[in-house]
């Protein structure tokens, strides 16, 4: 049973790495990008639309395989394949979670920001002192549903090679002729999404004491 857990534990770390480092950087990107989508040059707003299009109508899956295949045949050179995977979650989450900021944002009311210029605030300073914290309170619930597929769609990096979790126990699984390493990677993941769920919930109590 060993001999099992511990390269599945292995493999749970690698999916925590993809985990952790989508968020580091897609959450600060999605941001960007739902500002970029404001943006008063029409270029702007153009590319943005088209990206968060191809982001969102297209499966991740493939989107793995362009990061870690394209740099090959357009520069002949290659990501390492849990980076390839890290920039590939990165460029899709920011997408989806841009959308979540754009709906928090505009459901704050307008009066908001004209009370930040009446009391002599720059448009930076009103974002992020007065807007910004209405709008994470607005957008806790979707933001925590798409975390938790995060988690879920880490599995995916494995169409690239990438040694996480279910990959480990897909080759268990063929190895020893048994569905037994599916399911405990199935409980793997259903732990590490009870976590999440926790902290979002938490989260979620917290800033309801501020209503």
């Amino acid at each position: 049973m060993m001999q099992l857990l511990i390269p599945m534990l292995e493999g749970t770390l690698v999916s925590i790495k993809i985990f952790f480092f989508t968020l580091l950087f897609a959450l600060p990107l999605g941001l960007l990008v739902a500002q970029a989508k404001k943006s008063r040059f029409w270029i702007v707003r153009k590319l943005i639309n088209i990206y968060i299009m191809i982001m969102r109508g297209t499966p991740l899956i493939l989107q793995l395989i362009f990061v870690y295949f394209a740099p090959y045949y357009i520069f002949k050179t290659s990501f390492d394949r849990l980076n390839a995977a890290i920039v590939a979650y990165v460029i899709n989450y920011a997408a989806y979670f841009a959308e979540i900021y754009r709906g928090g944002i505009q459901s704050i009311d307008k009066g908001q920001y004209e009370a930040g210029k009446v009391l002599g605030f720059t448009k930076t300073h009103t974002f992020f002192h007065i807007i910004f914290p209405q709008v994470i309170k607005e957008i806790i619930p979707a933001m925590g549903n798409e975390v938790i597929t995060l988690v879920k769609d880490t599995a995916l990096a494995q169409t690239i090679g990438v040694a996480e979790v279910f990959r480990v126990a897909k080759t268990a699984s063929a190895r020893e002729f048994s569905t037994t390493p599916l399911f405990i990677a199935g409980i793997f993941y259903f732990i590490m999404n009870g976590v999440v769920s926790k902290i979002f919930d938490r989260i979620e109590k917290k800033l309801s004491y501020y209503d």
